[in-house]
């Protein structure tokens, strides 16, 4: 911040007065008393003037994808309205824009010191005389007003404001730059309604009314806007600003701003202002304007070149990480994405061209890089010719149940628990203890009720997604084992999910099972989904940069369990196993592809979540408000080609590469050669058994329902009695128990010996004598002691 001025003289209420004296003796006893008032009142509550070094104009973030193109802005909103703005500086602006404002808002801009002399003494009369406050602002005025009092007052003519804002100008004009003061002007001033935005700004009203940055308006165009400043919708009535226009050229050309050449020049300009269509005679004069299109100068609330799901996600991203005042204010933000524009056509080319839907269904689909988590491309809708897809993002918002693509990470988990690729479990019908499901047992089937009633390994249970053997796997080593895997992918179980979630019964978004899937390429570790590379201020501080990140990733599996699961999930998409090959149609060219096929019941999700040495991705077709789709509908036929596209253009021109084999890793052939034709599984090397280090957690016991149940007595039982019993002591009741600690209990009458009272009670602690049951004692040959009647203290017998 430069200043101008001086800090040091006179206290800010002396130099308003001696700013004013003039004015208070023109305005009289009245006014001088008014002004005076509204001074001492409000001297120590004014906003603090140096929030214009930093104040929050709203600016619009700038997002780049990875090879710094534009992506599209990110519009900030104030309640529910989007505010359009973008700051400049002011060698970014016309000098007939500038001119032209301060030809007609303050034409002794550059002379006062934020307050017009002129017209303050008209606005005291009318405050004295208890009139409207108007007119009279500098432009020093005006920005105060429309910044560090507008929260206060919005647009509001009070007195208290108006007074606030000379005390403010004063402090202002003091500490600030004439240039300074401009700038901040041009770059806060409202220029009415852009539709979805509100326009705030000159970048914003150029952009609006010309489709021009500020550096490239005309002087008729500069005049135009400037016309605009005191009632934007002058916009709408084009044959009543055009005098307004002429008078404010010869302003300028009197005030020395510009020639009268310059004048006349703009005056015979072909003006054309967007949304009207107007003729001009060789004189200037207008011979018709009308205005065709009155969203014409509308500006989208979220401005978009491309990539609208992705965009979405960084803003998010973007508020998470440093709070929305952060993003939108300050000049905005400059981000750097993780997008890839090739990956990124690729998924929208594969969305579009993406047929054999179910009727109403939508979908979502994402890429990812394995190595870092990166999110390369995004699309969170059936993308349809030109039309903009809508709001939602399926990819990255949509919850949906996951199917069958969750069982490669239940065998991984298994095989990190010592389990191999032949390990054998039975393919039967099988029934589990479950208090919620019907009948009170679970018992799941495999896909069209087929079961081969054979003992088969898990890869080949795998190439078939066999559910019954799935969920033997998944109670032999137990959900708590499994579960503790997913958390650390990233994925979250539902409470009270129990065996069917082995299954798919767990709902999350295409872009986590991505990152999910990443682990198998990358040697096992996980890494959440990654959004944003780089980020600076407008003025180049910066933010954030991940080269300077400090959150390591998490080491879910061994490099070698990681490639044992892989060669799983390779297995499901190149396998020669009759009844499998639903996954086949991921392959593509010479790469080689892993994956998996899932489906959800009634049909409702189709997926395909697969990946190559290079690339993973994910891909959900569905209804975008959820139900069922025709039986007739594979995830194999319908997510699976998606995939496939999606990926084939992404690879487009890459050398095919093979995926990276740690050591460790040993090959032995399938123990069912007619099941598994010409297949060999990997398994672990005896050396690297310390690589399969998952411990099997003890599932947790099941919660304990207690239920408040009447009791109603049955036929009496001739061989028991209810007596009372003291529950101090456990045996029976006598009239000195207290009745807080009586309760009757049934017992057998054998068994009444037992809770006979006891015949020397040892007495309370803080147990007294009696007086008066003393003084009834006989003497010892005669008589024992005894209680009078109605006293309930208790005493102990006297004997010899």
């Amino acid at each position: 911040m430069n200043g101008s001025r001086p800090q040091g003289g006179l206290p800010l209420f002396l130099r308003f007065l001696k700013l004013t004296s003039s004015l208070l003796l023109a305005g009289g006893v009245a006014a001088a008393g008014v002004a005076a008032t509204y001074v001492t009142k409000w001297t120590t509550e004014l906003p603090d003037y140096r929030e214009l070094d930093n104040l929050s104009l709203g600016a619009e973030t700038r997002v780049f994808a990875r090879d710094g193109t534009p992506l599209g802005t990110l519009i900030p909103k104030v309640g529910e309205q989007a505010i359009s703005r973008t700051l400049v500086r002011l060698d970014e602006v016309s000098p007939f824009m500038t001119a032209a404002l301060i030809a007609n808002e303050d034409r002794r801009f550059f002379e006062h010191y934020g307050l017009d002399p002129y017209g303050i003494g008209r606005q005291l009369q009318r405050a004295a005389q208890g009139e409207d406050l108007q007119g009279g602002s500098t432009l020093t005025n005006q920005l105060i007003k429309n910044t560090l009092l507008y929260d206060e007052y919005k647009a509001a003519r009070t007195p208290d404001r108006k007074i606030k804002e000379w005390l403010l100008s004063v402090q202002v004009e003091r500490a600030f730059t004439k240039e300074e003061i401009l700038r901040n002007y041009l770059n806060a001033i409202y220029w009415g309604d852009g539709g979805p935005v509100e326009l705030y700004g000159i970048y914003s009203a150029a952009q609006a009314y010309f489709g021009k940055t500020p550096k490239q308006l005309s002087l008729a165009e500069s005049a135009y806007l400037t016309i605009l400043v005191p009632s934007p919708n002058r916009y709408f009535n084009y044959a009543a600003v055009r005098p307004l226009m002429k008078v404010l050229l010869s302003r300028m050309v009197e005030d020395g701003w510009i020639t009268q050449t310059q004048a006349d020049a703009a005056w015979k300009e072909n003006l054309q202002p967007r949304g009207w269509q107007i003729r001009y005679d060789a004189s200037g004069n207008v011979r018709s304007a009308q205005l065709v299109d009155r969203t014409a100068k509308e500006l989208k609330a979220v401005t978009s070149t491309r990539a609208p799901h992705f965009v979405q996600q960084v803003e998010q991203d973007l508020i998470a990480r440093f709070g929305r005042e952060k993003v939108y204010g300050s000049g905005g933000l400059r981000v750097y994405t993780t997008l890839d524009p090739k990956v990124q056509n690729a998924v929208e080319t594969a969305s579009r061209e993406a047929t054999g839907l179910p009727p109403g269904a939508t979908l979502g689909a994402v890429v990812i890089e394995p190595y870092s988590g990166e999110v390369l491309g995004m699309v969170g809708q059936k993308l349809r010719g030109d039309t903009p897809p809508d709001d939602w993002n399926n990819a990255a918002q949509g919850q949906r149940q996951i199917g069958s693509t969750i069982k490669p990470l239940l065998y991984t988990t298994a095989l990190s628990t010592g389990l191999r690729q032949d390990h054998r479990e039975e393919d039967k019908p099988v029934s589990y203890p479950c208090s919620t499901c019907k009948g009170g047992v679970y018992e799941p089937q495999n896909f069209g009720g087929v079961t081969t009633y054979r003992n088969m390994t898990l890869r080949e249970a795998l190439d078939r997604s066999l559910n019954l053997v799935t969920v033997r796997l998944a109670d032999r080593i137990g959900l708590q084992t499994f579960f503790g895997k997913l958390n650390e992918l990233g994925l979250q179980t539902n409470d009270g999910t129990g065996l069917a979630a082995a299954l798919g019964a767990i709902e999350t978004t295409p872009v986590k099972m991505a990152a999910a899937y990443a682990p198998f390429v990358n040697g096992g570790l996980y890494r959440p989904p990654r959004y944003v590379t780089r980020v600076t201020t407008a003025r180049g501080e910066v933010l954030y940069d991940v080269a300077n990140e400090v959150t390591k990733p998490k080491r879910v599996w061994s490099p070698q369990i990681a490639f044992l699961g892989l060669d799983m999930i390779r297995g499901v998409v190149n396998d020669p196993v009759p009844g499998a090959g639903f996954a086949a149609g991921a392959k593509f060219g010479e790469w080689p592809v892993a994956g998996k096929t899932g489906t959800s019941n009634f049909v409702k999700d189709l997926w395909f979540v697969g990946t190559t040495p290079l690339y993973t991705g994910a891909v959900w077709v569905g209804k975008q408000e959820g139900g069922a789709n025709p039986d007739n509908y594979y995830s194999g036929t319908v997510g699976t080609p998606i995939w496939r596209r999606m990926m084939e253009i992404a690879h487009a021109g890459r050398t095919p590469t093979a995926f990276v084999q740690p050591p460790g890793i040993q090959y032995v052939d399938a123990p069912d050669p007619g099941y598994l034709p010409g297949v060999k599984l990997a398994v672990l090397d005896p050396n690297f058994k310390n690589a399969a280090s998952t411990v099997i957690e003890e599932d947790a016991p099941p919660p304990v329902v207690y239920r408040e149940i009447a009791w109603t007595p049955g036929t009496p039982d001739p061989r028991t009695t209810v007596i009372n019993v003291d529950r101090a002591t456990g045996r029976m009741a006598t009239e000195f128990t207290p009745p807080e600690r009586v309760v009757p209990r049934r017992v057998a009458i054998t068994e009444l010996p037992g809770y006979a009272p006891d015949p020397s009670p040892a007495p309370l602690p803080d147990e007294k004598p009696d007086p008066q049951a003393l003084r009834t004692i006989r003497t010892p040959d005669t008589a024992p002691a005894v209680v009078p009647s109605g006293n309930p203290q208790r005493t102990n017998s006297q004997s010899n």
